[in-house]
């Protein structure tokens, strides 16, 4: 397991209040009211704890399918339905949906092979992440990957009601590998695929799915 790189002021920070409120409350709190003094340091480590296993990138290695669409995000499907597209297909597509919780691991990961031919930030309200309109109105960023063989697959990346941060790192143009990193969301989130109408989706409602090593379908 490894730290994110968007991770690492947050790491710090949490160290250096986690050390500085045990330092405090060994001068002056301990000795007259210990039980207060315990409380107030734990608190600070488990604080440190969430911040450092929300950052926590888990190795994992797998090898894929040529048409095989790999899982973009650690968490829960909460979505899957056919749906108007408006923003680039701007006709009807395959969404898939997965909400991640602060306990789930927060980077993503392109879905296919292929050439980055869209990508798009929007500024927006930051509703809570399962809200059917959240996929329109709240702070997002979309992507479009096409493959060698023409086939195109949206990926939007959208922030919630405490997620204030989407980092995504990929330039219009460019080759990117499946299960390779496409950006991150910080504390809580959701991330939409929409995808052919004839694909074959393996994945249901309620399935907890792990990014790079869930398979969510097969293009056809």
């Amino acid at each position: 397991m490894t730290l994110h790189k968007e991770g690492i002021k947050l790491i710090l920070g949490g160290l250096f209040l986690a050390a500085l409120s045990i330092i405090l409350n060994v001068l002056f709190l301990f000795e007259n009211f210990p039980v207060l003094a315990s409380i107030i340091v734990g608190l600070s480590l488990v604080i440190l704890i969430l911040i450092i296993q929300f950052f926590r990138i888990p190795k994992r290695n797998k090898s894929y399918e040529k048409n095989e669409i790999v899982c973009p995000a650690d968490g829960k499907v909460v979505v899957i339905e056919e749906t108007e597209e408006t923003e680039y297909f701007k006709d009807r597509r395959i969404q898939v949906s997965i909400f991640m919780s602060p306990l789930n691991v927060h980077a993503n990961y392109y879905p296919i092979t292929g050439r980055l031919v869209y990508q798009k930030y929007h500024p927006g309200k930051f509703l809570v992440a399962w809200h059917p309109k959240s996929s329109t109105e709240n702070e997002r960023t979309t992507m479009v990957v096409k493959d060698d063989s023409g086939r195109e697959v949206l990926i939007r990346q959208i922030a919630g009601a405490v997620a204030r941060r989407i980092c995504y790192y990929g330039e219009i143009d460019s080759s990117v590998e499946k299960g390779e990193e496409l950006g991150f969301i910080k504390f809580g989130s959701r991330v939409d695929l929409f995808l052919p109408l004839d694909t074959n989706i393996d994945v249901n409602i309620g399935d907890n799915v792990k990014s790079r090593l869930s398979k969510i379908g097969i293009l056809n």
